[in-house]
């Protein structure tokens, strides 16, 4: 696996003109950047054709990259824009949910949840899974990105205050408040089991 200094180093290759030393950039996120993607677009396809898109925005963009940010955070805002963008240019808001169906190990941090079959406990299971896709849905979308950042790309608080371009304190208050939007939503749920 390529270290923060050996994209630093590839970064700078590709500025004098090495074009391979960006691909070697492509291989290492593109399945973390198509992910990221697919959260926002909610189409495989799409999500490809905007993850393609956002790598040539940024090998458009970096002989710009100053390197105040690790690549990786700077590769990630750009996605994320071209993400949003592209929804906006097909007349569509950004994501009603930044989360999948398919994202069940978020929703199963309860391990007994998923292994047992009583259909009174998948009902619940259930309810909570469609509360959080709703409440999700609901965050504004600061809020909601910093979530996705954190629990689902697994971002550290500083990385993601790079990508989102606000201070470290600033992702923590957000996603503080973004976990107390969830607990409170299922607050009415948990209280009946």
């Amino acid at each position: 696996m390529l270290t923060q200094e050996d994209d630093q180093r590839l970064v700078e290759r590709v500025q004098r003109g090495d074009k391979r030393a960006f691909d070697l950039l492509v291989l290492k996120y593109q399945h973390k950047i198509l992910g990221l993607i697919v959260r926002f677009v909610h189409d495989t396809h799409e999500a490809q054709d905007v993850a393609q898109e956002a790598f040539v925005k940024a090998y458009r963009a970096l002989g710009n990259f100053r390197g105040d940010s690790a690549f990786y955070t700077w590769l990630y805002r750009i996605a994320i824009n071209t993400a949003k963008n592209y929804l906006v240019s097909r007349g569509r808001r950004p994501p009603d949910s930044d989360v999948s169906s398919d994202d069940a190990e978020f929703y199963d941090g309860d391990h007994g949840l998923k292994d047992i079959e009583s259909p009174e406990r998948a009902l619940l299971r259930d309810e909570i899974e469609a509360t959080v896709h709703r409440t999700i849905a609901q965050l504004p979308d600061d809020l909601r990105t910093a979530l996705t950042l954190r629990e689902f790309e697994g971002l550290s608080y500083e990385d993601i205050a790079n990508v989102m371009q606000c201070p470290v304190g600033t992702v923590r208050s957000r996603i503080f408040r973004a976990r107390e939007a969830i607990d409170k939503s299922l607050q009415p749920l948990l209280q009946e089991t």
